[in-house]
């Protein structure tokens, strides 16, 4: 062989091998990607569609229930990967030392046209209370009580924050702090039997999407009220771990999509088996997800996601 031809064959070489490593997948440390459940069906769904498309490009997710502030201190001890539910922005005294100090990381906004606060029946709302310092005013008729969810929630340190302030009227309140589910029974029986109450209600939410509930006005600056969703990682995950980090900057999500998956959950499904039957059904919508993602190994991220759809 000739030396201009031997040259040729080594250049030809070379251009695969470059070509091999611009589409080659991430480390080995990056197979397993760890997400935090903080137990909101909302962000049980997001989690699950992000699991679903892991798995098939050939990660390893981990789902691990924690609290908030359980969470965003594993991210800043980097024993966790992702979180996929910080809401804005109610969740901004949660998330504002790991922000400043730089151990927790923004990667994009993954949801909008969200909503966060607390609401009243509508029957309570044309009754008199359509903001936060007509609660006081009916004190009796709500028992004295506000209902949330789990015991350090951001929504809930909002509530005892407002109870705490004279301005709002609110004296001799108690915050009654239970599951999601647990809230959502009690809110459901005592609309049933036209009794008021005051709980905290969100969207997308498929069963508050559907009561007849008004958010409450005059919340100041607490962080209720319209409201976005972003994806955190610990620092340096991206750059770390670039093909996952351009998975999770691509996962947008709309309050349809999430509706759906959340009825379902919320009905028994497993959150896993919930996303893998919504993307069945709805092919298209991983395509901007995957856009510029491989899999782990540097394969072909699409084909890999639409084999295991089929299986």
């Amino acid at each position: 062989m000739s030396r201009m031809k031997l040259l040729a064959a080594a250049v030809g070489v070379s251009a695969v091998m470059t070509a091999g490593a611009a589409f080659a997948g991430d480390a080995e440390s990056c197979k397993k990607v760890r997400l935090s459940d903080v137990g909101w069906t909302d962000i049980q769904a997001t989690t699950g569609v992000a699991s679903v498309l892991l798995t098939a490009l050939g990660y390893e997710p981990e789902v691990i229930q924690l609290s908030v502030p359980v969470t965003y201190a594993s991210l800043k001890n980097k024993d966790l990967d992702v979180f996929l539910g910080n809401w804005m922005p109610s969740m901004t005294a949660d998330i504002k030392e790991y922000v400043a100090d730089g151990s927790v990381e923004t990667i994009g906004e993954n949801l909008s046209g969200a909503g966060y606060g607390i609401v009243v029946p509508s029957y309570v709302a044309e009754g008199g209370v359509k903001t936060l310092t007509d609660l006081g005013k009916f004190k009796d008729k709500f028992a004295g009580k506000i209902y949330g969810i789990e015991a350090g929630n951001d929504g809930n340190r909002i509530i005892l924050d407002m109870i705490s302030k004279p301005e709002n009227n609110l004296a001799g309140f108690e915050l009654v702090e239970s599951s999601e589910a647990g809230m959502l029974t009690q809110a459901e029986q005592s609309m049933k039997a036209n009794e008021w109450i005051a709980f905290l209600g969100w969207t997308p939410h498929p069963v508050m999407g559907a009561m007849k509930i008004a958010y409450l006005d005059g919340m100041g600056d607490s962080g209720f009220g319209a409201a976005t969703v972003s994806t955190n990682v610990r620092k340096g995950y991206v750059a770390e771990c670039p093909n996952v980090g351009k998975l999770l900057g691509n996962l947008k999500f709309n309050l349809e999509m999430e509706g759906t998956m959340m009825d379902a959950i919320l009905k028994g499904g497993n959150a896993n088996d919930v996303a893998k039957d919504w993307l069945k059904a709805n092919p298209d919508a991983a395509t901007p997800w995957l856009n510029g993602v491989t899999t782990f190994d540097g394969g072909d991220a699409a084909a890999a996601v639409k084999a295991a759809l089929a299986s």
